[in-house]
């Protein structure tokens, strides 16, 4: 049986003594039985900052409904049988992938994910504690290690060049071996290292790239490109020595380096001559000082491509008629899942069902790259709720993918590139707000939310004293959440990272790994280079292995026995 769960928050003036089973409430803490209901409330004594001044207590209650089971030690014990009995009848594809979906959570640390579960839940009406993200359903885990050969806090450039290509790289370079230094244009010349994508079309199979960033940003441009700085966008950002040493800008890279099949996010800007003028931002123009409009150049000579930059016509596109499509929903980033505005621009969701919907008319298979890469940019501005609306999303877009594609013959990866100093903490009741604030107070005698950072632009000590803060103010939207240290950005963070598996060879991730590990698995499993010569059986009808049943029959047979 399944615990449902509710949420709410009702607040009520204390005047009196306020009484529950004729005992008067004296814990700061407790859970007590509503009558002919299954629900029960954990509340605390809270002062509220709208009242602050005049010292009047409110009464915080989250109700949480739960199935009576849940206090009893049978429903633990059942969960934990059926638990063992799933690990033992774990299924193993040892079958070739016909095709391979590298899902990306940029900045998607360990935090991150439990947050971004817990609000998932509540966003549906439940407590959130209980509840599963898509990617929690993924049987194969593995922990991946995220530094840079020349760093130990990583950036999304050198680990993408891990998780893309097999190689480690050097922090801020993208595509290129750590043989080339950050910034050194010639050093890169004969030091590229080629990616999975690049790999999976050579072998004649459909590829593409979806991102909530521009195209051209860090984790989907080391897919495509080789570059000594991940900054050099456009021509207009290259340096007099890249210049000189004949270097390209990522943009393109983008266009004439890998003939990929769909691209779909962010940055017009880069694509466009400063004579261009935005389609719809009439202000803004083009910044490539080299008069290419590389739209123009990536369309020619593909049969039924299309470009779009606006949902309408994204929405016309009609999968069964189109091989080739680029959309570019903004002149840099995609905006915030938040900020979104679903009649101009598409979700992460519906770009990656139209992606996997061209792409999967290639009767040899697929690759594709999806990037949540707007996780990162809330947390490095400090926005929690941004962040994570972001990562619900992504697991969203995970969920949807799972309808569109058979676990039989489809390598399907979670992981992310590295974390953040996001910490996610503090004495809070089941059920408690994931952007709310925790249940007591600090030794400054005010309110600290039970989402936090190191560091960061949040941090707003002023004359020896921080702000107090209540849940009105901490679930807006643009919240900034308080920080420890000032930084005008703040950091990723240095711990590994979860790598989450399902389909051909994903039993394969098990341990600690270098993050590098995972492009060997993608391409083992694909068959490509390096690993033509894999001897995986073809075939997309693998059939799972389950080691014993015996534990099922056992377990419903002593069932009686553990409910006491």
């Amino acid at each position: 049986m399944r615990a449902s769960s509710e949420t709410k928050n009702i607040t009520f003036n204390l005047q009196h003594n306020f009484k529950l089973k004729e005992k008067t409430v004296t814990d700061m803490q407790c859970i007590f039985g509503v009558a002919k209901t299954d629900y029960y409330a954990v509340y605390s004594f809270k002062k509220n900052t709208e009242t602050h001044l005049n010292g009047s207590n409110h009464l915080h209650i989250y109700f949480v409904s739960l199935i009576e089971d849940e206090l009893e030690p049978f429903y633990w014990n059942n969960k934990g049988r059926n638990a063992i009995h799933a690990a033992l009848n774990k299924p193993r594809n040892s079958h070739q992938a016909k095709n391979a979906i590298l899902f990306l959570g940029d900045g998607m640390g360990m935090p991150t994910v439990t947050a971004a579960r817990i609000l998932k839940g509540q966003l549906e009406g439940v407590s959130g504690e209980e509840s599963s993200l898509a990617m929690d359903s993924f049987p194969h885990l593995a922990l991946s290690k995220t530094y840079n050969v020349d760093q130990q806090m990583p950036d999304s450039a050198g680990t993408a060049t891990a998780y893309q290509c097999g190689v480690k790289a050097n922090y801020g370079t993208l595509g290129v071996s750590a043989a080339t230094p950050r910034y050194d244009c010639q050093a890169s010349h004969g030091n590229e290292v080629i990616s999975v994508l690049h790999r999976a079309k050579a072998a004649g199979k459909s590829v593409g790239i979806v991102t909530t960033t521009r195209v051209q940003h860090a984790s989907p441009a080391a897919a495509y490109a080789h570059v000594a700085s991940r900054d050099w966008y456009s021509d207009a950002d290259l340096p007099n020595e890249a210049v000189k040493n004949e270097c390209r800008d990522i943009a393109y890279q983008l266009v004439y380096n890998t003939e990929i099949n769909v691209i779909l996010g962010g940055g017009r800007t880069y694509m466009f001559p400063t004579t261009v003028e935005d389609p719809e931002y009439l202000n803004k123009t083009g910044v490539r000082k080299d008069g290419k409009n590389l739209v123009d150049e990536w369309l020619k000579n593909k049969p039924n491509a299309k470009y779009v930059w606006n949902k309408a016509d994204f929405d016309a596109i009609n999968p069964a008629t189109t091989d080739f499509l680029m959309g570019l929903f903004e002149p840099k980033d995609c905006r915030y899942e938040l900020d979104r505005d679903p009649s101009m621009d598409p979700s992460l969701t519906e770009m990656t069902e139209k992606a996997i919907k061209i792409l999967s008319k290639n009767p040899k298979g697929f690759f594709l790259f999806v990037e949540g890469g707007r996780i990162d940019h809330g947390h490095h501005a400090t926005m929690a709720k941004k962040a994570l609306h972001e990562a619900v999303q992504f697991d969203r877009t995970i969920e949807r993918t799972a309808d569109l594609v058979s676990d039989l013959d489809t390598l399907t990866i979670v992981t992310a590139d590295h974390s953040h100093v996001f910490a996610f903490g503090g004495y809070s009741p089941r059920g408690n707000p994931v952007l709310g604030i925790a249940d007591t107070k600090a030794t400054d005698n005010k309110h600290f939310t039970t989402a936090v950072y190191g560091n960061g632009p949040g941090y707003k000590i002023a004359n020896g004293s921080r702000p107090d803060v209540n849940e009105s103010i901490s679930t807006d939207n643009n919240y900034v959440q308080q920080t420890a240290v000032p930084l005008d950005s703040e950091t990723h963070g240095i711990e590994d990272v979860a790598i989450f598996a399902k389909g051909p060879m994903s039993h394969l991730f098990d341990g600690v790994q270098e993050q590098s590990y995972i492009a060997h698995v993608m391409a083992y499993a694909l068959c490509i280079e390096p690993y033509v010569d894999c001897q995986l059986p073809e075939g997309s009808h693998a059939v799972a292995s389950h080691p014993s049943l015996l534990l099922l029959l056992i377990s419903l047979l002593l069932l009686p026995f553990y409910s006491i």
